[in-house]
């Protein structure tokens, strides 16, 4: 179970539902598939108290947020790396199934600061996620199967 700062507001019986839910997934979820999950379990739970709830655990560090490839935005509860160290990483995620693996990327990182120093910018910040195919998904795994 991940650790929660103590940026939570308040604990409430929804709360601890979307969770529950997000800790059971490993890949980014969008609110509509928390909301599909909760209700599913049963849960009594409206789909803005789910989007105030994300943003909220968002804004804390408790989630990550991507922007997927449909679009639309996907959650899911920041993992122990050795890139949380310093609170920044990025993603590689499965367009697939939404497997999603957490690694550093100094290079990125060197390059953001050298161009945001060349135009002038100062206080920057930046998201990377680099979306493909994970190796149950890939189309390589699945010939190396077939053969």
């Amino acid at each position: 179970m991940v650790k929660r700062p103590a940026a939570r507001l308040r604990a409430t019986r929804q709360g601890a539902a979307i969770d529950e839910v997000l800790s059971a997934n490993h890949g980014f979820r969008s609110a509509h598939e928390v909301y599909d999950e909760l209700r599913r379990r049963g849960e009594r739970v409206g789909m803005t108290t789910v989007y105030r709830q994300l943003k909220l655990l968002a804004d804390s560090g408790v989630l990550d947020v991507v922007n997927r490839p449909d679009g639309e935005a996907g959650y899911r509860l920041c993992g122990p790396t050795a890139a949380e160290a310093n609170g920044h990483h990025h993603h590689l995620v499965c367009q697939v199934c939404g497997y999603t693996v957490e690694v550093e990327g100094p290079e990125v990182e060197q390059w953001a600061d050298r161009v945001a120093s060349d135009a002038g910018f100062t206080n920057v910040t930046h998201t990377l996620e680099i979306f493909g195919d994970c190796q149950r998904h890939s189309p390589r795994s699945r010939r190396r199967k077939s053969s």
